[in-house]
């Protein structure tokens, strides 16, 4: 009883109190006052300026793409959690639709609008919850290109603000790019990192297995160091990877699916120099070896 409740059921009380956080945001501060948000909501809350589609049906269709993708990248847990904490934040949008707008004020919209939506995704994030879609095209991409994941986020969002521009007019833009800044910033301290990297150290007899499938489903390569233990001994193996935040839950995954017994640490990494290993690296260094080789 004590696993579930700690597993299953708090995570989804935290992403339903996060989605409900983001959407009051959204409908109480940004709305009224034309700010927009970034990624799929950003693009979502445009079209519903223009075309007048309720932005919770918005949301919930353009994001489903997404999460067919995420599904076959990070599996069911993820998708479940995924589509819930979007519906719960559709459902969100349409009941906070008829409550008065806080303020008027666009300093203070922004700045408790920014708060309140960090927060909330912020509390998603962390427990295995998504509501924009752009996150985990990011996340993929990243493991392509040598952009990181809050780069390519960026750069998708400076295009949504561009547009936005373009569409309400630069102060519009500005108002909605200080409150994306005051976002990330608090999603950064609730979820404890947007895109900074973490290193994992996992302690274990089973090297081989779990560095497998840390390769097979995070595309991240793993540094053996052989360890000794005070009292286990010798036949220890440490695994060093270093990985993003949003791949801390499906390597917690990994590592309870494996049935192994494994002793594991995570911390931040404040810099990475050099280039970080990734699968499309490794398999394009083999296909040059075996050109080569032919």
């Amino acid at each position: 009883m004590k696993h579930f409740l700690k597993e299953h059921l708090f995570p989804i009380i935290m992403l339903i109190i996060g989605a409900a956080s983001a959407a009051f945001s959204i409908e109480c501060f940004l709305i009224p006052n034309t700010i927009l948000d970034g990624g799929v909501t950003g693009i979502s809350m445009m079209i519903n300026y223009i075309s007048g589609i309720a932005l919770s049906i918005l949301i919930v269709v353009i994001n489903i793409p997404f999460f067919i993708i995420g599904f076959k990248a990070l599996g069911k847990r993820f998708l479940f959690r995924g589509l819930f904490s979007t519906g719960a934040f559709a459902m969100f949008l349409e009941v906070f639709k008829g409550v008065d707008t806080v303020t008027n004020s666009e300093l203070l919209a922004v700045v408790f609008g920014g708060v309140l939506l960090g927060v909330g995704v912020g509390l998603v994030l962390r427990y295995g919850g998504c509501l924009d879609g752009t996150e985990i095209a990011a996340m993929l991409l990243s493991r392509k290109v040598s952009v990181s994941t809050g780069g390519i986020i960026f750069m998708i969002n400076i295009f949504i603000y561009i547009t936005a521009g373009l569409l309400f007019g630069w102060d519009r833009a500005l108002l909605s790019l200080l409150t994306y800044f005051i976002t990330f910033k608090i999603i950064d301290l609730v979820e404890q990192g947007m895109e900074q990297a973490r290193a994992a150290m996992i302690i274990t007899e089973h090297a081989a297995e779990l560095a497998d499938s840390i390769y097979e489903r995070l595309g991240r390569t793993c540094t053996f160091i052989n360890a000794e233990g005070l009292v286990s001994g010798s036949g220890k193996t440490v695994l060093y990877c270093v990985i993003t935040r949003v791949e801390i839950n499906e390597l917690k995954r990994i590592i309870n699916e494996s049935d192994v017994s494994a002793f594991v640490t995570i911390s931040e990494v404040s810099e990475i120099l050099g280039n970080h290993i990734k699968r499309n690296l490794l398999e394009n260094k083999a296909l040059d070896e075996k050109v080569a080789n032919e």
